[in-house]
């Protein structure tokens, strides 16, 4: 392997990693700070990138806005739809045991499939990348990298730096930590816990939103997309340590970086190494290689 090469899968494991991060990091939130198993994860991702390529063409011709406009966009309806669907329904299963919230957010899916399915059809889609954002930077004499990739790494890094800033420096960011540690402790000091779990669900399904979103010119749109994101983020999730960000970004890069030289070095046992990894940690850390926070 040259360096070329080498560079390049670098580069694919960093966009991976920092992909993955963008959904786990929503995942591991709900899951550490509000208690709740939720299958529905992976819909959140799909939805963002059915809404990027319904409402791409749409935001085009009427306000001549580009894919900037559309990602904004899906994130605010996505954390709309998360507001409404924490309110209708997670709201009412934070003392339930973890097998009642493993039916509700399964049936999520089904209706999230179905409505997909009437709306969308069950054809793949695709959804076209900017101009400003085609093209590939040359690496070596040969080898040349797209540019959409890199936008996507540099999204994902963005989202990692300003999700570390808010939740270390800001005072939401202090009343989530606190309610993740101890929710009637913060309940009894006077913060609304109700409002604050609608909050962190609602920006949890607009992180998977927006991957869904910036994933979709390169992987296109098709039915069950949000399926195999959802199992890789649980890893994810297992890994860094349920409810820390931190771990969420430690672990997000390390299975990028194991799937993707996986595929290059041993492609028979790439699909298995990933979990080999996570047995691994498991085994010296069974918490993960972060504590919540």
């Amino acid at each position: 392997m040259n360096a070329s090469v080498f560079l390049i899968q670098c580069l694919n494991a960093l966009q991976y990693g920092l992909l993955l991060f963008l959904v786990a990091s929503g995942l591991t939130l709900i899951f550490g700070i509000m208690g709740i198993i939720n299958l529905a994860h992976g819909s959140f991702y799909m939805a963002g990138a059915y809404m990027a390529f319904a409402l791409g063409p749409w935001i085009e011709r009427t306000t001549g806005g580009g894919l900037l406009l559309t990602i904004a966009a899906c994130v605010v309806l996505a954390a709309v739809l998360g507001y409404l669907l924490e309110l209708a329904f997670f709201s009412f299963l934070y003392r339930r045991e973890h097998l009642q919230q493993v039916l509700m957010t399964y049936g999520l899916i089904l209706v999230f499939e179905e409505a997909r399915a009437i709306l969308a059809g069950n054809d793949v889609h695709g959804v076209p990348i900017p101009g400003w954002l085609q093209g590939s930077i040359p690496l070596g004499d040969v080898m040349s990298y797209p540019v959409y990739r890199l936008f996507i790494s540099a999204v994902g890094a963005a989202v990692a730096l300003l999700l570390y800033a808010v939740l270390t420096r800001t005072r939401i960011g202090m009343m989530v930590r606190a309610g993740a540690s101890n929710r009637e402790m913060i309940a009894s000091l006077g913060v609304d816990i109700n409002r604050l779990y609608r909050l962190v669900f609602a920006g949890g399904v607009a992180l998977a939103a927006l991957a869904g979103a910036i994933a979709a010119p390169v992987s296109s749109v098709y039915p069950g997309m949000g399926n195999g994101v959802l199992i890789a983020c649980f890893v994810v999730v297992v890994i860094g340590g349920i409810g820390s960000i931190r771990g969420a970004f430690v672990a997000a890069m390390l299975v990028g970086f194991v799937d993707t030289f996986g595929q290059v070095f041993f492609p028979a046992a790439a699909g298995v190494l990933v979990y080999v990894l996570m047995a691994l940690v498991l085994l010296c850390r069974p918490e993960g290689l972060f504590k919540q926070g």
